[in-house]
């Protein structure tokens, strides 16, 4: 195999940049539009949730299997299909006409980012094998990552507000064509490396029909009941695929999850803190998406605004902190204040009502929610993914994003049912229902539902304390092959951070 460095690889990475671009603005470029769309397609609130959800859910679900595609099939195949996919679901959910078209196409952008992502990121290490350089080329994908969950804002709200919502699905098209273009042109796969993967499809449809039953009887919760057979069949049916889905990886010599990565005590208190964590910060996004443009009035444009000082807050805490304290104080030092933060910032956001001011009552909450987050996830990141073969590192990238998604799916469907309960209780107790009324049940409603959040933060904070003792004496992030593809809604700049270091990481016994 010719190892000589392609001298088209700093365009190659453009291609790269902009599928990643793709995947982290439809994060939250979507969000913003969700109330216009919502009110244009007569979504009810009960279903409006959907539409983030079926995106993580397809995509959490299916990572897993969208990278080992890309070991038997070719990474630069699989990422041009992902992107092609990716437009083609796009274009379809820009032209629906119901919120059945809108959910078929939000599912297939999440199946096709399942095939981008970690196809994009695996051309990438196998296009700048040089540390240094492969180092600078994670430095800008991480860059983008940051840039593009505050560009996602912001442009959702200018699509939206001068043009259309459909737009914010639509200018996927124009990103996907280029980029197809230069992968076609720039990038060149050096084959599977030897890898003769054999696709775990039991697994696959295990997993995902497990995470759907899941979050299918969350969902339902509000409108049949938690007790209702609908709520408790689902969870149920749920519960029994993950098992089947365990006994099925332990079995099977080609598993999309190897079980024994879960082996290590730090590794798996680093997942289920992320996946925590996401239970919060996903919810909280929509509720206060919708909080700022039918409570306060704000446009969509003035909504993507008024998110910046989240992103802000993680970049601040991931580069500005994490990434300079992580070598000297080990990650635990870092998440269990970090998560603290993140809980008193949700819990200050619990206290807005309908006449509260964003510079007073929600501006403070948004700057330390990021912050603390950026302190957690960079640390968390590198816990999950440090100490592994080269071998697992693909799979442990996935699984990290795998969890990053599903804790969002849950998370999503969860406290809206909460919020939707707590809303339909507050109107039951209060009788006639006024459009002033029907502010404070909403507003009533998103706070209780926060309050969800805080817990599952503090029970992040719990675990972090419980189970992660990395010490200082890790004192290297894990080798940039293993980078995970950050989620924009929860950690924009990690993948630039870890850029940064080198080496393996160590760990103390």
């Amino acid at each position: 195999m010719d190892t000589t460095p392609d001298p088209r690889r700093w365009w190659g990475l453009a291609a790269i940049g902009l599928a990643q671009l793709m995947v982290v603005l439809d994060m939250t470029i979507v969000n913003i539009a969700l109330p216009t769309a919502q009110a244009d397609l007569g979504i009810s609130d009960a279903d409006r949730q959907w539409v983030i959800t079926a995106y993580t859910l397809a995509f959490g679900g299916l990572l897993l299997l969208g990278g080992r595609l890309g070991d038997v099939f070719g990474r630069r195949n699989t990422l041009i299909v992902g992107l092609i996919g990716f437009a083609a679901a796009s274009a379809f959910g820009g032209v629906a006409q119901s919120l059945t078209m809108l959910l078929i196409a939000r599912a297939l952008q999440g199946v096709f980012a399942a095939l981008l992502a970690p196809a994009a990121l695996s051309m990438l290490n196998v296009t700048f094998t040089e540390p240094r350089e492969r180092a600078r080329a994670l430095g800008v994908y991480g860059a983008i990552a940051g840039g593009g969950a505050a560009l996602g804002l912001i442009l959702g709200g200018t699509l939206t507000q001068y043009l259309d919502w459909r737009w914010t699905l639509m200018v996927n098209v124009p990103i996907a064509a280029v980029a197809v273009i230069g992968a076609v042109m720039f990038l060149r796969d050096p084959g599977r490396n030897g890898v003769h993967a054999r696709l775990d499809i039991p697994g696959a449809l295990l997993a995902t029909g497990g995470l759907l039953a899941l979050v299918y009887g969350l969902s339902e919760a509000e409108s049949d009941g938690w007790s209702s057979a609908i709520v408790l069949g689902s969870l149920a049916v749920g519960a029994l695929l993950l098992a089947v889905f365990v006994l099925v990886e332990r079995r099977t010599p080609h598993a999309l999850l190897p079980l024994h990565l879960l082996r290590d005590r730090n590794r798996v208190g680093a997942l289920v803190t992320v996946g925590l964590t996401q239970v919060g910060m996903f919810g909280v996004f929509l509720f206060l998406t919708y909080y700022m443009q039918g409570i306060q009035g704000f446009s969509p444009l003035e909504t993507g605004f008024a998110f910046l000082p989240m992103v802000v807050g993680m970049m601040t805490g991931s580069v500005g902190i994490s990434a300079r304290l992580l070598p000297r104080v080990g990650p635990r030092r870092l998440m269990v204040p970090g998560l603290a933060i993140a809980a008193a910032a949700l819990a200050f956001l619990t206290q807005i009502d309908v006449g509260s001011s964003y510079a007073v009552h929600v501006l403070p909450g948004l700057l330390f929610l990021g912050l603390g987050m950026g302190m957690t996830f960079m640390p968390s990141m590198a816990t999950a993914t440090g100490g592994v073969r080269g071998t697992d590192a693909g799979v442990v990238s996935a699984t990290l994003n795998t969890t990053q998604q599903v804790g969002g799916s849950i998370g999503i469907a969860l406290l809206n049912t909460v919020a939707a309960s707590a809303t339909s209780s507050w109107i039951a107790s209060h009788g006639a229902l006024t459009d002033a009324a029907g502010a404070e049940a909403a507003v009533y409603g998103f706070t209780t539902a926060m309050w969800i959040s805080v817990g599952a933060v503090l029970l992040g904070l719990v675990v972090a304390a419980t189970l992660i003792n990395v010490g200082p004496a890790a004192r290297h992030m894990p080798d940039a092959a293993v980078a995970p593809v950050p989620d924009a809604a929860a950690e924009p700049a990690a993948v630039a951070a870890l850029a940064h270091e080198e080496g393996p990481a160590e760990r103390r016994p």
